[in-house]
């Protein structure tokens, strides 16, 4: 019987796409690797700044397809997928001292859109290069806050921070009412978790801190060429019959949206939070935010990515949970060397690459690396004061870029299906209306929940973190912008004006498209879990070093770092995380230790990798399966062990001495 169905729901999906479908991929730990490589900017050089790196290890300042291909292992939890995904790395810089701190990725995932569309949606063709967002803005986009891939809509803004809050209440709001970006971020005026910049408190959603949010164009030109990123990519345009065309000559690829989660609370009790500053920065010196980009080059086994394309719709579940994989799963950790041997961790005293900071402190759009930067403007300011920084070479880089400021606008249908507050109860399966469903012009577009059995996925329970999505939304303009996601019109041209490109721009080349417009809604905790700390009146089930979990005694409660000290099974997926379903996971999976972490995160490992025990007051969060038992707390974890704990000290004990042993001889 089984087969039968998995051919009817593959038949369904393979005839046409009439529907949007999407898959969420994973990734098997956090990085492949840190630093300042760009094999599509600065290929064969040294980067200009720092970045995160995802993916094959293939990467390297001169990585092309061709080496992604013979990658000897990857992040990408799809086996075939050799991929690079790349985004500049975050900074904290500690008001007090005026020195920068690495701040850690918490996670990252990458979204795979297949639109409703009458084209044939195809693989990415090996070593196709795609870079979405501005490297060099320092100014709000001209849409303001308005989330916009329809260039007959509006200015295309591709690129976002989302603040996910405690109980998903906004009041305070995530950035200054009434900012129009010369001075601090813009906040989206319907979606209350969403702006453009940086936003200024703290991001305590459940299980989701400060995340980057970027999408990248779907329509490839190959007359252009693989590798040339300015011009080779553009966004679909609105078929007139609900569904997203690319232009004649382009090949329609998968719509990549990557969002990425960072350990901004780690530094919460650090900074002065609702005052219209933030102490964050991008690792190209930029204080605003408003130069979040990311870089991707194609790597995929192109018959795993077109069979995906073709039968797969487990959206949030996860692609792993795609069936009939051809080549299966990946599950080790891989990661790789920098090429550039240089400190970009821990505490710093100057952006690696010389990066003088630019942006808000500066007057909005002044880039400044010298000792002449003048006083700060009165207002909302980054938090880095006035002070500025000399590069190793003495020399004063950057211009000042005279702004006038313009704030959001209606000048373009920014109508989207988010409640007012942004924030509605959903579930993970909530979707939008169909084509057949859409509203008209003058109401507002309501929800509708897709049944989970309507996913094709081998399991359906859900992610243990809290999951954003995003949910499109179509409305009717007349207007036409440039469709670009490089260097794009900023706040200096107020909305709805005439905006003048030369004509021999090769970075902005007019096309006229249709695209979707899109709200990110962030899934609420469970009603039991949605405060993090749980308070100790609600704990029925604290542990100690006496109770038991299924069969694991409770070993104590361990400082985590970023390459994990249990990293057997990084974040299992159990669905909603109890001590009891880690301890089963972990017991099934053949690993003698479970920890559980941040409330809804899940380890396995057969030994701890440091020794560092905290306080048990240090695990603090309840579970979000079990709000009457602690999963871990903020880089904490709750550690349950096969047999007795004392075997399990001996396992720390002997790992840590025969690593001290070795670093003595290196």
């Amino acid at each position: 019987m089984k087969p039968l169905i998995l051919t009817t729901a593959l038949a369904a999906l393979a005839t046409a796409k009439d529907h949007r479908s999407f898959a969420v991929l994973r990734f098997t730990n956090k990085q492949l690797t840190k630093g300042r490589m760009d094999p599509i900017r600065s290929p064969g050089k040294t980067g200009a700044h720092v970045h995160h790196v995802l993916g094959g290890s293939g990467f390297g300042t001169s990585s092309t397809g061709k080496d992604l291909l013979e990658s000897n292992c990857s992040t990408a939890k799809v086996k075939g997928d050799n991929s690079n995904y790349w985004f500049p790395s975050l900074y904290f810089r500690d008001a007090g001292t005026g020195k920068l701190e690495g701040v850690d990725l918490f996670y990252a995932n990458a979204y795979y859109f297949f639109e409703a569309t009458n084209d044939d949606i195809k693989a990415f063709p090996t070593g196709l290069s795609i870079v979405s967002g501005d490297v060099d803005a320092t100014s709000a986009p001209v849409g303001g806050s308005v989330s916009n891939l329809d260039a007959s809509k509006g200015p295309i803004n591709a690129v976002k921070w989302t603040c996910p809050r405690r109980d998903n209440l906004y009041n305070p709001p995530s950035w200054p009412a009434g900012s129009d970006g010369s001075m601090a971020g813009i906040g989206d005026a319907v979606n209350k978790g969403e702006g453009v910049g940086f936003p200024h408190v703290d991001c305590d959603g459940f299980a989701s801190p400060l995340r980057a949010d970027i999408h990248f164009p779907s329509c490839y030109d190959p007359a252009v060429g693989l590798t040339d990123y300015k011009r080779n990519m553009v966004f679909p345009s609105d078929a007139g019959d609900g569904k997203m065309d690319c232009p004649k000559g382009h090949i329609h690829v998968p719509h990549l949206f990557l969002e990425v989660y960072w350990d901004t609370p780690a530094f919460k009790d650090r900074w002065e939070q609702g005052k219209g500053k933030q102490p964050f920065v991008l690792s190209n010196g930029d204080a605003t935010g408003f130069s979040l980009h990311a870089d991707f080059m194609a790597g995929w086994d192109e018959k795993v990515l077109q069979h995906v394309i073709d039968t797969c719709d487990a959206g949030t579940a996860g692609m792993d949970k795609c069936p009939g994989l051809p080549l299966g799963l990946n599950e080790a950790d891989c990661t790789v060397e920098p090429a550039v041997k240089e400190k970009v961790d821990g505490v710093l005293d100057a952006l690696p690459g010389d990066n003088g900071m630019k942006g808000w402190s500066y007057g909005g759009t002044r880039l400044v690396s010298g000792t002449d930067a003048p006083a700060a403007s009165s207002g909302y300011s980054s938090g880095f004061g006035s002070e500025s920084r000399t590069t190793s070479s003495g020399l004063v880089s950057g211009t000042e870029a005279p702004v006038t400021p313009s704030g959001p606008s209606s000048g373009f249908n920014s109508e989207s299906p988010a409640t007012s507050s942004g924030t509605p109860s959903a579930s993970a399966s909530e979707y939008p209306p169909p084509a057949n469903s859409e509203p008209s012009p003058s109401r507002k577009p309501t929800r509708y929940q897709l049944p989970v059995k309507e996913l094709v996925s081998a399991s359906t329970s859900p992610s243990s973190s809290a999951v954003g999505y995003h949910v499109p939304s179509r409305a009717a303009s007349s207007r036409h912008y440039t469709n670009s996601t490089m260097a794009g019109p900023t706040a200096s041209h107020p909305i709805g004006s005439a905006i003048t490109i030369p004509a021999t721009s090769e970075a902005c080349i007019t096309k006229t498209v249709t695209v979707r417009q899109t709200v990110t809604v962030t899934n609420r905790a469970p009603p039991s879990a949605v405060t993090s700390r749980a308070p100790p009146s609600a704990v029925t089930n604290r542990p100690s070093t006496n109770s038991t979990v299924n069969g694991y005694r409770y070993t104590g409660c361990f400082r985590d770092s970023p390459s994990r000290i249990l990293n057997g099974v990084i974040r299992a997926d159990v669905g909603a995380v109890s001590n009891a379903n880690c301890v089963d996971h972990c017991r099934a999976a053949g690993y003698g230790l479970a920890g559980t972490e941040y409330g809804g995160q899940c380890y396995c490992g057969s030994r701890l990798l440091t020794s560092d025990r905290l306080d048990d007051g240090r695990c603090d969060m309840a579970c979000e399966g079990d709000a009457a038992d602690i999963c871990g707390g903020s880089w904490a974890l709750s550690v349950y062990g096969r047999g007795n704990a004392t075997e399990a000290k001996m396992q720390r004990h002997l790992y840590d001495h025969v690593r001290r042993r070795r670093s003595l001889y290196r």
